[in-house]
């Protein structure tokens, strides 16, 4: 069999930079056991893989724009939602498919997602708010990461909010202790010194089988929420501080957060088994 693959950084303002994606179109859904092996086989922190018959059971959509079906895999498992690998997979879309579209719609486990062109050149993705709630911090996981935390919250992952942008940027977690926690992942985030930034991140994954995450677009649908009620804002700009680093603009609307962000194309190939 073969397949076209496609490789993209999203969150990247230039080469080398933001969260490499692997985007696989398909005619016809594969055994999820393929799907699995092939985003071990790619071994990035996800692979998109789409096709353009909708599940039975998705719900009503817009006709004006298309739609597509979305999943994601980490190298380890599927996971039921992912920024950084939706924002490449509509690039790839919006370039190579449909080029005068303005709007690209994906049916997920995470219900209807949509992405459209940005006026500056960046894609816009519409994700579901999940502002994260207060929980009592766990002090084994608090010395694995090994910096003051000044306040600890849930929603998909575990959110530490941390003292300084410098604490955040130097840290070096114990994967030993953070590896085998029955979550997602685990964001670090705290406030930014640098001008144009609100607030910076780093993402750790736990469940999903990935150490470090360079640019995690799902972990903004739960900080840009905190952060916007912190500084009273609903614009804000968030910098992930991963060795790749990458930029993520966000606007909290309610229930909702849109994401925002540049990319890059790296490689387009085939993929033979």
């Amino acid at each position: 069999m073969k397949l076209d693959i496609y490789q993209i950084d999203a969150f990247a303002a230039g080469p080398f930079e933001g969260n490499p994606a692997a985007v696989m179109p398909l005619t016809d859904w594969l055994d999820d056991s393929v799907l699995q092996q092939l985003a071990e086989e790619n071994n990035l922190s996800e692979t998109a893989f789409y096709t353009a018959r909708l599940p039975v059971d998705a719900g009503p959509h817009d006709p004006e724009y298309p739609a597509y079906h979305l999943r994601w895999f980490t190298p380890a498992v599927e996971v039921d939602l992912c920024g950084h690998a939706t924002l490449a997979t509509a690039a790839q879309i919006l370039e190579d498919v449909h080029p005068d579209a303005a709007r690209i719609q994906f049916w997920t486990r995470s219900g209807w997602l949509h992405v459209d062109r940005g006026s500056d050149g960046k894609l816009v993705m519409d994700f579901p708010a999940e502002p994260p709630v207060p929980i009592a911090a766990d002090p084994r996981i608090v010395a694995a990461l090994g910096i003051p935390v000044r306040e600890c919250l849930k929603a998909t992952d575990l959110v530490f909010v941390a003292e300084s942008e410098h604490d955040i940027a130097s840290m070096a977690p114990d994967f030993a202790v953070i590896s085998p926690l029955k979550v997602r992942g685990i964001v670090v985030t705290a406030a930014s010194d640098l001008k144009g930034l609100d607030f910076v991140s780093r993402w750790f994954g736990a469940a999903a089988g990935v150490q470090e995450d360079p640019v995690t677009g799902s972990a903004h649908s739960q900080i840009a929420p905190y952060w916007a009620d912190v500084l009273g804002r609903n614009s804000l700009v968030g910098r992930q501080l991963s060795a790749r680093g990458g930029t993520v603009h966000c606007e909290v609307r309610g229930d909702r957060v849109h994401l925002s962000g540049a990319y890059r194309r790296y490689l387009r190939g085939t993929v033979e088994f």
